[in-house]
């Protein structure tokens, strides 16, 4: 998160550059990956991902149970192209047909190879997008928490530098809105949704899905 960890490094100092006189500053922290994690609609989209991936899985085996198929064959061919008890006439013809069943052999290959790509690709677009809109569903939750609770900053006590160290280097905990935004998140959690840090009711207790904020 590049863009994140240069806002927060900006936040910070900004901070340091408020005059004696400004409003005193109320700071609240997140562990923005906990909530990530632990909201329920992360762990729909991952299951979701997960049964496409099994569904793509199974049509890539398919193909290659093909292509496995198709180099027995071409290899049967072949052997019978080069069996000296037939004649010239006859084995030329085998060479040819051994050379058809070798580009179709090419060809599957190059379909797998295709079908591995286009895959990935897929499934690495649908995630960035999964996750870039819950980012926005999170973040909205937090932005009216920090407006209603009077907060200057909500800092994210698990983002890093580039240099992998911790933005946050120390926090007393008391404004941590972790398990407060997580409890909102999952309010709408259906009966079924897996349990997560910050439910505080019962799955049953739970709204209707219906009630969930589009």
């Amino acid at each position: 998160m590049k863009t994140q960890r240069i806002l927060i490094a900006l936040a910070v100092a900004g901070l340091l550059s408020l005059p004696a006189s400004a409003q005193p500053l109320k700071i609240g922290t997140i562990d923005l990956r906990k909530v990530f994690d632990s909201y329920y609609k992360t762990k729909q989209a991952d299951a979701k991902l997960k049964e496409e991936a099994a569904d793509l899985d199974k049509e890539r085996k398919a193909m290659v149970d093909q292509f496995q198929k198709s180099q027995e064959n071409y290899k049967k061919v072949l052997d019978s192209a080069n069996d000296p008890a037939v004649s010239s006439e006859e084995r030329d013809k085998r060479k040819k047909a051994a050379e058809d069943e070798l580009l179709k052999l090419k060809e599957q290959q190059n379909n797998v190879e295709q079908f591995d790509r286009q895959a990935r690709t897929t499934l690495g677009e649908k995630q960035r997008r999964m996750r870039d809109n819950l980012l926005v569903e999170i973040k909205d939750v937090i932005k009216a928490r920090a407006k209603t609770g009077n907060y200057t900053y909500v800092l994210d006590t698990a983002a890093e530098s580039i240099n992998n160290t911790p933005f946050v280097l120390f926090t007393t905990g008391e404004n941590d809105l972790s398990d407060d935004i997580l409890k909102q998140l999952n309010l709408t959690a259906p009966a079924d949704a897996p349990k997560s840090a910050g439910d505080t009711k019962p799955a049953a207790e739970a709204k209707p899905a219906a009630e969930e904020k589009k």
